[in-house]
């Protein structure tokens, strides 16, 4: 049920969220009147602008973690994999313990614990569920063999754990690129304490600033360590962007004094499973947890999709080389990027990406393009799991005025072993 509600909130929402300028959107919603008791989308009726101060109700805001929201450690055939905030969300009981969820256990969960809006939380369930489940269900961490057989599965599922350049991908904030670590889904502690040192160095603050910076250091080192590296349409253009802006948008403890969040080393330590001092971290796998006194996103600011193509094209703006597409051709320091042209049929060129939300646009688009190719070795029949993937990506861009994307030219990721050589389990 909660599904469907979000389905027709989310056309409705993203058609006035989405006009020409983003920030127009985000000043009508912050006037617009609050919902009545009654609306099936309440978290939507109104909507704080950019720059201008959410209000905190600590009442509202504050995430238990104690009860039955008391830290619970996996034990073994719990899943655990390479988000910290899922991690923490089913050691604390806003997922199953077991680390597999439904589409609207993702949804109502994400809410609960950070405050995710449900048109965001509705895309990524719905796309995890196709990529790495059943199309009803996924892992957040590795393969479930109970899901084997459902959905019109060739094999077991491979999880969140298993999605390379399908959801996760390389250039990750605290997780190794796959090829040079050999997985993608334990912290690697350099760069963890690289991250810990900067927001240190910020008056113990890491902020968007911080992390974006840290980013270009990220994206550099994958060039320069990893001869697979591999930024791929989707996973490169929308989920990076959005797995480096989560950590402050999400971590962030909200109070009356940072209403918008401060993100101290040690909030970040506990929901990256951190311990021990600087620079002596211990790093304990799957033990991630929801700080005390920890307050999320205020309802009338919940974090959507409008809030996600901002902050990924203010990035992109900045730093033009997080959409370049393409990768390492076998040997570091060898990037060399996609012909956007040739691939996407002039669609998107490199004079058109920075245009609009075009950058945005292409990633979710690609996605579809992408799909038969990548789900070809996951079902049976693709053309539910395609359909399911195309709705989805309908509701997510009905208003970001995308240039239509009738096909994409996937000869031109021929040169890149990280696209080539990776086998339908996400492993190389």
């Amino acid at each position: 049920m909660l599904a469907s509600i979000v389905v027709l909130c989310l056309s409705a929402h993203l058609i006035s969220a989405f006009p020409s300028l983003l920030s127009e959107a985000f000043v009508k919603a912050r006037n617009a009147e609050p919902a009545q008791v009654d609306s099936p989308c309440p978290h939507l009726a109104k909507r704080q602008a950019p720059g201008v101060t959410p209000p905190f109700n600590a009442a509202e805001q504050y995430v238990s973690n104690t009860g039955q929201f008391a830290f619970v450690a996996p034990g073994s055939g719990d899943q655990r994999g390479p988000c910290p905030g899922l991690n923490a969300m089913a050691n604390h009981g806003y997922l199953p313990h077991n680390g597999v969820g439904t589409i609207d256990e993702f949804i109502s969960g994400t809410a609960a614990a950070f405050g995710m809006g449900p048109d965001l939380a509705s895309f990524l369930a719905v796309y995890g569920a196709i990529f790495d489940g059943d199309l009803t269900s996924y892992s957040i961490g590795g393969p479930v063999g109970s899901l084997a057989g459902l959905g019109g599965l060739l094999g077991e599922p491979q999880g969140l754990s298993g999605s390379h350049n399908k959801y996760e991908g390389d250039v990750s904030p605290t997780r190794g690129d796959l090829y040079e670590y050999g997985n993608d889904y334990l912290v690697q502690l350099s760069q963890f304490s690289a991250l810990y040192e900067l927001g240190q160095q910020n008056g113990d603050s890491i902020d968007l600033n911080v992390l974006t910076n840290y980013r270009v250091t990220r994206f550099q080192q994958s060039i320069s360590n990893n001869p697979y590296f591999f930024n791929a349409p989707f996973s490169g253009v929308v989920a990076s962007p959005a797995a480096w802006s989560f950590i402050y948008r999400f971590m962030a403890n909200k109070s009356s004094e940072y209403p918008e969040g401060l993100l101290t080393g040690d909030v970040l330590k506990s929901f990256y499973s951190i311990t021990g001092d600087y620079p002596n971290f211990v790093y304990t796998p799957g033990h991630e947890a929801i700080p005390n006194n920890w307050y999320k996103r205020n309802p009338v600011d919940y974090y959507t999709l409008p809030y996600v193509v901002l902050d990924a094209v203010t990035m992109a703006l900045e730093h033009p080389q997080f959409l370049s597409l393409g990768g390492n051709t076998g040997k570091v320091n060898t990037f060399t990027g996609v012909d956007l042209a040739n691939l996407t049929g002039g669609i998107y060129t490199a004079s058109n990406i920075l245009q609009g939300n075009n950058a945005v646009c292409l990633g979710f688009e690609a996605s579809i393009q992408e799909a038969p190719d990548l789900l070809s070795g996951l079902y049976a029949n693709v053309a539910p799991a395609i359909s399911m993937l195309t709705s989805a990506v309908n509701n997510a861009t009905s208003a970001l005025s995308c240039p239509k994307l009738n096909e994409i030219n996937l000869a031109q990721f021929g040169e890149y072993p990280g696209y080539t050589n990776l086998s339908p389990s996400g492993t190389y």
